[in-house]
């Protein structure tokens, strides 16, 4: 199985930049997409309508901001929106869906750039998200989240740790936070397999950063203890464009 990640930038926009003709190129079962930032009805035709794909959209109650969406060649067995919590749930930041072997999340993770009050809140939304997931864990289910993190976990993880340890994205609550879900019962597939390994998956449109390789590793695949040994790769796409971040795939079982 292959499910890709990958945070757009705003779907309306990245389907002027060859998205569908990348989409219906790139094999994959299961596409998540974040930050689209649109409304359904503001998404191209020709992106709704790939292929045959299921889709699945969680928008944000605020317009141009936020949302995800999940496309599925294979309908899952059940879809759910959001954590049940109102204020997290009105950013439109989730999309679970139930599949044979594990519950896979779809998450654009809060970003706390806009001062301490938004730090708060992105912790406060791991908090939920990992309360959420030690209840599935407890039940013996297994799970696979994936998103833009907006966090990276250790120094390896951007070009720059010494010149960001103030910034949000690498504030040490933040890190904790990764740390934490590491605690309690899941792998960070790539890191697991390529230890050693400097890869990034966002660059800031500022100063060249993507040609220079200056960026931060922040999305992710977190898969549950058990299901690791089923992971047979991790692959960064970097050379893909039509967005600040780029798309990850994980490939896992058969």
């Amino acid at each position: 199985m292959k499910i890709t990640t990958w945070n757009v930038n705003g779907i309306r926009a990245v389907t002027k930049k060859g998205f569908v003709e990348w989409a219906t190129s790139h094999e994959r079962d299961v596409l998540c997409l974040q930050e689209i930032k649109a409304f359904p009805e503001q998404i191209p035709d020709e992106t709704l309508n790939m292929d045959g794909v299921i889709v699945h959209i969680n928008s944000a109650k605020r317009p141009g901001y936020s949302g995800v969406a999940s496309f599925f060649h294979e309908p899952p067995e059940e879809v759910r929106f959001g954590l049940g919590v109102e204020e997290f749930d009105v950013e439109g930041r989730v999309i679970r869906s139930k599949h044979k072997d594990f519950y896979l999340y779809n998450i654009y993770f809060p970003n706390g750039q806009s001062g301490q009050e938004r730090v708060d809140f992105k912790l406060a939304f791991y908090e939920t998200l990992l309360a959420e997931c030690n209840q599935l864990h407890a039940q013996g289910e297994k799970i696979i989240i994936t998103g833009d993190f907006n966090t990276a976990h250790t120094e390896i993880d951007l070009a720059n740790p010494k010149e960001n340890a103030k910034t949000s994205g690498f504030l040490p609550e933040e890190r904790e936070m990764i740390t934490k879900y590491l605690n309690n019962g899941f792998k960070d597939a790539y890191r697991e397999l390529y230890p050693d390994k400097i890869e990034y998956t966002w660059w800031t449109y500022r100063f060249g950063a993507r040609r220079r390789n200056i960026g931060w590793r922040l999305d992710y695949f977190l898969v549950s203890n058990a299901l690791m040994k089923d992971v047979k790769d991790v692959v960064i796409l970097g050379d893909v464009e039509g967005s600040d971040h780029c798309p990850v795939t994980l490939f896992i079982g058969e």
